[in-house]
């Protein structure tokens, strides 16, 4: 009776373990995230880093804000033509164990119409809304267009 009892509750473990619940309290995570400050107080900037998915089911990012700008975006820079071309990226599907990673020239979050003047060292909060409703805070420092 004992041994099936045993084997219940770790099967009952397993199961929980594997159930969409527990996979939903799993989010990705921004590593390294900064933000390039461009010269003339230009009313845009553009994050890079890292949106790492260490979870068991993949993530899809379907929109960013920023209480310190008029809106953010994930967009993407492509050559087409010869021509460097930036277009919106409407949702960012990152597959389980994987990662996004926002670069100069590909993938990036543009940050549009600061609220306040922006410094070097200045830190500022994005969240990321997921396709399931959750949401992802990410951190990005600030630096100067040469750092």
């Amino acid at each position: 009776m004992r041994t099936l009892r045993n084997f219940l509750f770790c099967a009952a473990l397993l199961v929980s373990a594997l159930s969409p619940a527990c996979a939903r309290e799993c989010v990705p995570q921004v590593r390294d995230g900064w933000v390039r400050l461009l010269p003339g107080g230009m009313p845009m900037q553009a994050g890079f880093g890292r949106i790492e998915n260490h979870c068991a089911m993949p993530a899809t990012i379907v929109g960013a804000r920023s209480a310190m700008h008029g809106s953010a975006e994930l967009h993407e820079t492509k050559i087409v033509d010869g021509v460097s071309r930036m277009r919106a990226v409407p949702e960012l599907r990152i597959g389980p164990d994987d990662a996004a990673v926002l670069k100069p020239g590909g993938l990036h979050l543009m940050l549009m119409d600061p609220r306040t003047p922006l410094q070097p060292g200045s830190r500022i909060a994005v969240e990321f809304t997921l396709g399931d409703g959750r949401k992802l805070l990410g951190e990005f420092v600030v630096r100067n267009a040469g750092d």
